[in-house]
């Protein structure tokens, strides 16, 4: 049977995500974490980006960018949270670092999907809504949060997720948040 470009989705406790994780079928391969020469499940070349473009990208990818944000705020001594969305808006990853506490897990998640719903960061978002009277209410809207941390993830000129990080100043919880993005741009250009 052949495997169409789009990346198989599963439902996991109401997220999508894809099979990079899951059990295998069998005789086959689980998915490979993203790389250049990433294989998929069954032999076939992984193209990240045209994944990205027509389908979810996969949860390695997620998971990759989660990891680069925690990895880079800890390297700056914060203990932070890091949460990813796909186009819809639905959590596909959320770390949490031991040192961080609970409450950063929500934030994070609700910057990802300021940043992804709104197709800009949120210290963006943050600075358009309170200098225009007319899009305050915006904030208002449920699971926007307007604070700097969250950034659109990017293939071309189309936001296909966001990723945020909590727990640090805002300038620095941007920072991380972009590196986490960037831990993953070559391979969706």
């Amino acid at each position: 049977m052949m495997r169409s470009t789009r990346a198989v989705r599963l439902m996991v406790e109401g997220a999508e995500s894809s099979p990079a994780g899951a059990a295998a079928a069998p005789g086959r391969a689980p998915a490979a974490a993203p790389s250049e020469g990433a294989r998929s499940h069954n032999g076939d070349c992984v193209n990240w980006r045209e994944e990205a473009v027509h389908g979810a990208y996969r949860l390695a990818m997620a998971k990759t960018i989660a990891e680069a944000a925690l990895a880079a705020c800890k390297a700056q001594g914060y203990s932070t949270s890091a949460a990813v969305v796909e186009r819809a808006g639905q959590v596909m990853v959320v770390l949490r670092d031991e040192g961080a506490s609970i409450q950063t897990v929500e934030m994070a998640r609700r910057k990802a999907y300021t940043a992804r719903m709104f197709r800009t960061s949120t210290l963006e978002f943050q600075t358009r809504t309170a200098s225009d009277p007319t899009l305050l209410p915006q904030r208002d809207v449920s699971d926007i949060l307007a604070l700097g941390g969250g950034v659109p993830i990017q293939v071309g000129g189309e936001v296909i997720g966001g990723v945020s990080s909590s727990g640090s100043r805002q300038d620095i919880d941007d920072g991380c948040a972009k590196a986490g993005a960037a831990r993953v741009a070559a391979l969706l250009r």
